[in-house]
């Protein structure tokens, strides 16, 4: 096994969030608030033909979590659970992973909606959202679950996009 990997960021996540109690949960509960990716000059033909995909997935990293961890207490309830059940930022890596609406690109910009990440979040990588591959309708969501019964929305998530 490897002991480092070495990554580049490949552009910057822009967001009107500053601070992490602007973000919503996810960003699917704040859904029209718009961000951008601003890729790095060199990238800008990886972007051909994304246009013809409604969602993307956004690779980036969590550049202002200052600890690492491997238990953790998500937004939705006070109860610790292991690092690898919860998608918060205090990660042995610091990744981070959103499922976003692409609103358009122009240029090197990829502008997008469904965004829950800080603004100048380095941006690691671009993958479609294929619903073919990435939706699973058997799919069993743990301790989450429970807080999304009959598709009601946790208080916790109303709250915090309150502000």
């Amino acid at each position: 096994m490897t002991d480092a990997i070495t990554m580049t960021p490949i552009g910057v996540i822009h967001s009107p969030y500053h601070r992490h109690d602007e973000i919503p949960i996810q960003g699917r509960f704040k859904p029209n608030v718009e961000g951008w990716v601003e890729l790095k000059k060199e990238y800008e033909p990886g972007l051909k033909d994304l246009n013809g995909f409604s969602y993307a997935i956004l690779l980036y990293h969590f550049h202002r979590s200052d600890k690492s961890t491997v238990r953790g207490r998500p937004f939705l309830e006070n109860t610790e659970h292991g690092i690898f059940a919860i998608r918060g930022p205090h990660r042995p890596n610091h990744i981070g992973l959103s499922v976003v609406k692409i609103r358009r690109i122009e240029g090197v910009r990829l502008y997008f909606i469904h965004l829950d990440m800080l603004d100048d979040t380095p941006l690691l990588d671009i993958k479609p959202y294929v619903s073919h591959f990435d939706c699973f309708t058997d799919a069993k969501c743990g301790w989450i679950d429970k807080h999304f019964v009959n598709g009601r929305i946790p208080e916790v998530a109303i709250e915090k996009n309150a502000s």
